[in-house]
């Protein structure tokens, strides 16, 4: 099967930090071809893959500022389509833009959804519904309006975490540093349980963290650490004794949730979005509704086993899970052609 994977170019697939969109394109390219499958990646020029990789764009546009963002969005889309057809397939990992695309084309386009950004995007994917065959990336994700080919949960290469000992005293808060991701809520808690925080990830509201986590470094234990690359990230996950993962918003998936579990690390979740989807409370993690019951779990830790957490990002979340999923759905979908 000649499969186009449609990466992002905010930042160089795989990521080099922070970059979940890409991380994901990496894992379904790489996969696919080491499947057999003829896998052209349509990606940054700094790209590393064994795939044949196809760049218009020298490099991300969130990690070089010489590169103007939306420019090097419609120069990328426009360079994929423009093999669609020497293609059988395209994986559309790169959000709504590409689906503008997709009737000027044969070449079937399977998208998937990351996540809505904001209700305003809904007619777009909409508008395409008819053409398009959609992936989410979790049930809870799911939009009435739209048609779905299938549910595929993000993969991570479970043998590349090493498990911790979970020895390190301290409670870890890694992601966007944005009030959709509860930081504020994680330094609470940190706070009224009486153990220190780390704080990693990238600062995407300059204004809320300098509201409402800049304040507080240097007090309580609490610190901050910036982004972290996989062999940092794997170090600070191994270490905690718990992520603490408080959203404020209906989380479409939650990758760090899964790299925690794949180093032995419980998940302090609110019950929002995927995460019912994601954690098996009691077992893998204990699922919130605030702060209150947040901290309560925080001294009930003991009570989870990290073997198990483990076990269960090895038997649900493995990327060799993610790309079946995407086999099949590519599969299927070539099989049938474009439309319905």
């Amino acid at each position: 099967m000649r499969v186009g994977v449609l990466a992002s170019v905010a930042h160089r697939t795989p990521p080099r930090g922070y970059g979940p969109w890409e991380q994901v394109a990496s894992t379904i390219a790489e996969g696919l071809v080491a499947r057999g499958h003829d896998v052209t990646l349509f990606a940054t020029a700094d790209s590393l893959t064994a795939a044949r990789l196809s760049a218009v764009v020298p490099a991300g546009y969130e990690e070089d500022p010489t590169v103007e963002a939306k420019v090097a969005e419609y120069l990328h889309d426009a360079n994929a389509f423009a093999h669609a057809d020497g293609l059988d397939v395209i994986s559309n990992q790169f959000d709504f833009m590409p689906l503008s695309y997709s009737r000027l084309v044969r070449t079937p386009v399977v998208t998937t959804v990351h996540g809505f950004s904001s209700p305003a995007i809904v007619p777009v994917y909409a508008a395409f519904d008819d053409v398009a065959r959609y992936v989410s990336i979790s049930d809870a994700d799911r939009h009435p309006a739209l048609t779905y080919e299938a549910t595929v949960h993000h993969g991570i290469d479970t043998a590349a975490f090493a498990v911790g000992p979970g020895d390190g005293g301290y409670l870890l808060f890694l992601g966007r540093i944005h009030p959709d991701k509860g930081t504020h809520a994680a330094i609470e808690v940190a706070r009224r349980a009486g153990m220190p925080l780390v704080v990693a990830g990238i600062v995407q509201d300059a204004r809320y963290f300098a509201e409402t986590v800049e304040p507080h470094l240097g007090r309580d234990g609490i610190s901050y650490v910036g982004p972290v690359g996989p062999q940092e990230r794997e170090r600070l996950l191994g270490g905690a004794a718990a992520l603490l993962h408080l959203i404020g918003f209906d989380e479409p998936f939650g990758l760090a949730v899964v790299e925690s579990l794949a180093c032995g690390t419980p998940v302090v979740a609110v019950e929002r979005g995927s995460m019912p989807e994601i954690l098996r409370h009691g077992t893998t993690g204990w699922l919130v509704a605030g702060v209150d019951e947040a901290v309560d779990a925080v001294a009930a830790l003991d009570d989870l086993d990290r073997a198990a957490c483990r076990q269960d990002a090895v038997d649900r979340f493995d990327h060799d899970r993610m790309v079946d999923g995407y086999e099949r759905v590519l599969t299927r979908v070539v099989e049938e052609g474009v439309r319905r």
